[in-house]
């Protein structure tokens, strides 16, 4: 461990790939299924194998994907698509190659905005997306003896997104793995589970002496399942980098894995004994050509993206950063949140409705927002009933809102009648409340009039107490300060 101004002397470059399980029914060059979860090697065929005599077909879902991520992006399309063949021979590659996309990939250029450690904003620069199958999978810890593989996964279509060297900390590299991920799933191509592997990062890695311009040696740590490992794996790989320069050693380049348990990457092999991928063009697909009138299709048919939203509610709506982050985290949920704004002009309320018993109700009950039983419509309903003075966030909170989630076809106003809960607006019936308070603590009433001004909250206790939560707070207490101050 080296003295902590020794690593600051160093900046961290990092550019990561992503992988992005496209979230097409069929694969990419044939029609078996992509359902996850399915039986081990039951979502196979003589094409997903590689037997021989067979031919692939191009799945065209996959195309759309592509494009609508590359639009969201700001990235060029590219009109003729050529794929290739990558020769590597591993035991879950049943082909022997993959099928991808080498010097025509579908998309070029763009970038993703993120937040710098200091929350300021930082564009990630987009090298290329391109279009290419997924492999099978290895599973090592269910046969003490032997590797078992699994080749449903094969030749499911993935798009892989190559960011630009532009990330400066393990913090960037996170936050843009976030926004990707959200990206993706807003635009409903890939579900984003990093978990199940439908979406997977591999981080480049290399570090330089703060002000030197050019790049240091790098390395890859590959398959990165988890956006907390794509945090700790670049933390290790910096501090490791710096400690060998600093010994007086070289970074030389090779691919790694991450031992999520000890918190480490391990060396996996070189690159100069890495395998010639020997790219060619595949012989069994056309070129796909894109053209413009399909690219501006797609691009009206996008939906309202997560930087948009966040610019609209905080410039527009006049949301917290805060407010507006929580609210896009999730496309479903910000979509409630846009169908709320049609029917209430209180954008701040309607916002808090929604982190607060909202969010509530549905992480007790372990649901998603469109499994809420109560319409935006609704709940608009109550910020007017509030807003109204007809009862108040008390009563909202803790009487209107749990009835309605008993009965959500019913209107705020009207379980708010049926349980005689709309306050008490009347300043005479009000008074009759603030007598008796007044005469339940004559000692206190002395007390405040000689400055304890905060016994008005004993006072108005007793007011609400005695109304039976129905009384209008805000007029409550001003008839009550008037009442003590004489």
């Amino acid at each position: 461990m080296l003295a902590k101004e020794i690593y600051d002397k160093y900046e961290v470059v990092v550019g990561l790939e992503i992988h992005a399980q496209l979230q097409t029914k069929s694969k990419a060059y044939s029609a078996d299924s992509t359902a996850f979860g399915a039986a081990p090697n039951s979502n196979v065929s003589p094409i997903s194998l590689g037997h021989p005599g067979t031919l692939p077909r191009f799945n065209e879902k996959t195309l759309e994907y592509g494009v609508r991520l590359g639009v969201a992006c700001g990235s060029k399309i590219t009109y003729e698509n050529q794929f290739a063949r990558k020769n590597y021979f591993y035991a879950d590659l049943p082909k022997g190659y993959q099928i991808t996309q080498d010097t025509t990939p579908l998309c070029t250029g763009g970038k993703v905005l993120i937040k710098d450690e200091n929350g300021q904003d930082k564009y990630i620069g987009i090298t290329r997306i391109h279009m290419e199958e997924d492999s099978g999978k290895s599973i090592h810890d269910l046969d003490p003896y032997n590797t078992l593989i699994d080749l449903n996964r094969a030749g499911v279509p993935l798009v892989e997104i190559v960011s630009e060297p532009d990330i400066r900390s393990a913090q960037e590299a996170y936050n843009y793995v976030t926004e990707v991920r959200k990206l993706v799933r807003y635009l409903e191509i890939c579900d984003g589970n990093m978990e199940e592997g439908s979406l997977r990062c591999d981080a480049n890695v290399s570090v330089r002496l703060k002000g030197n311009k050019e790049f240091g040696e790098r390395t890859e740590t590959k398959n990165l399942n988890s956006i907390r490992n794509v945090f700790r794996a670049i933390e290790y790989e910096t501090k490791r980098q710096i400690e060998v320069l600093e010994s007086g050693g070289s970074i030389h380049m090779e691919t790694r894995g991450f031992d999520a348990v000890k918190g480490e990457t391990i060396s996996q092999r070189s690159k100069e004994m890495a395998h010639d991928y020997r790219y060619f063009p595949e012989p069994d697909l056309q070129a796909v050509f894109v053209k413009d009138e399909y690219v501006n299709t797609i691009k009206e048919s996008l939906p309202p993206l997560p930087n948009e939203l966040f610019d609209r509610y905080t410039k527009e709506l006049q949301l917290s950063a805060y407010d507006a982050e929580i609210i896009t985290e999730d496309k479903a949920f910000a979509l409630y949140y846009e169908e709320l704004t049609k029917h209430t002009k209180n954008y701040k309320a309607a916002a808090n409705w929604m982190m607060g018993a909202v969010k509530s109700y549905l992480n007790e009950n372990a649901l998603s927002i469109d499994e809420f039983p109560i319409a935006p419509k609704t709940i608009a309903e109550i910020i007017s009933l509030i807003d109204e003075g007809a009862i108040n966030n008390s009563i909202a909170n803790q009487k209107v809102f749990p009835a309605l989630l008993e009965k959500p076809n019913s209107s705020a106003k009207a379980i708010a009648e049926e349980n005689n809960w709309i306050q008490e607006s009347n300043s005479d019936a009000i008074d009759e409340f603030i007598e008796a308070a007044i005469a339940k603590f004559p000692e206190k009433v002395e007390e405040y009039r000689n400055g304890k001004v905060g016994l008005l909250g004993l006072f108005m206790g007793e007011v609400m107490k005695a109304s039976k939560g129905k009384a209008d707070p805000k007029l409550a207490t001003q008839l009550l300060k008037d009442k003590l101050d004489k």
